[in-house]
């Protein structure tokens, strides 16, 4: 099933401005549809058309799955179990095993991931010091 989504959250994932979207409605470099009451949606395929090809080849799923390339390799795998937004933040706990871990984010990066409960998702550390406690 096809998703849309409003103006200002397609802008926020592509990370342009709002009026920059709006004028690429405008003058067909996005296509858009409107709703009974005259407001623009954009459909998720669009935003997809619009992520960099040269990145990697392959299908849409495969080209947003390379969208960012990432060198940390302290990551931890989970599930998506809470997301809480707050203003300029979101909060995201990933379920790890029995364990979970919690992490703060821009509630920008939040949208452009478009995280939901239950995705798959990592969480990166990046520190220089690890410390282990006897448990």
């Amino acid at each position: 099933m096809q998703k849309f989504l409003a103006p200002r959250e397609a802008a926020n994932i592509l990370g342009i401005s709002y009026p920059t979207l709006k004028q690429w409605i405008y003058h067909g470099k996005i296509k858009s549809v409107k709703t009974p009451g005259g407001h623009h949606r954009v459909p998720e395929s669009e935003i997809d058309r619009m992520f960099p090809r040269k990145l990697s080849h392959g299908d849409v799923e495969t080209r947003r799955g390379n969208f960012r390339k990432i060198s940390g390799r302290n990551q931890l795998i989970g599930r998506v179990v809470v997301i809480k937004f707050s203003g300029l933040l979101a909060q995201v706990t990933l379920a790890i095993g029995e364990q979970h871990i919690t992490s703060i984010i821009t509630a920008d990066a939040a949208k452009e991931l478009r995280l939901k409960l239950g995705d798959r998702a990592a969480a990166l550390i990046k520190s220089t010091e690890v410390m282990i406690l006897r448990v």
